[in-house]
């Protein structure tokens, strides 16, 4: 059986060397011009693009709700259980777009975490009230409207506008 060198830190060397070698082939710095080529190919999606598009799903889907079954009630929990994702996201993207979170990576992932724990605050915050806002709620249409506004946000993110 033969004996393969070792490196220092008791890794087999033939394997540091593939490795390296690998990420050498992988990778390649970027001058501005293939930055900007790349950015131009996979635009980033708009938060507030996002947030825009979930408030229309859930309006039409309230009113698809309460025309369906002619209660008004559906239709207000349907649009409320929409609120419940729309206006947490809005409030999380109006923090995350503001110029103290994109002054360094730290403060934006740090700003990430509070705007995210925000958001999640002020939802769960909106479920606790729901049954004093909306008389007389629908539990199941408010479910449905906050399901597909949160599913909405993955359609969203598919949808992006490619350059022709």
């Amino acid at each position: 059986m033969q004996q393969r060198p070792l490196t220092p830190n008791g890794r087999n060397a033939v394997w540091d060397d593939a490795e390296d070698g690998d990420a050498n082939n992988r990778f390649k710095a970027l001058n501005r011009q293939e930055a900007a080529a790349l950015r131009a190919q996979d635009p980033p999606v708009s938060p507030w693009r996002v947030v825009a598009v979930q408030a229309v799903v859930g309006v039409v889907a309230a009113l698809i709700g309460w025309l369906a079954t002619g209660r008004s009630e559906v239709g207000w929990s349907l649009l409320y259980g929409a609120a419940t994702v729309v206006v947490p996201g809005a409030l999380m993207a109006r923090g995350m777009t503001s110029r103290l979170s994109s002054m360094a990576p730290g403060t934006s992932a740090v700003s990430f975490m509070l705007w995210e724990m925000v958001k999640i605050g002020v939802s769960l915050a909106m479920l606790v009230v729901a049954g004093r806002i909306v008389q007389p709620l629908v539990w199941p249409a408010l479910l449905v409207g906050l399901v597909v506004c949160m599913k909405v946000y993955w359609v969203a993110l598919l949808w992006r506008r490619r350059p022709n």
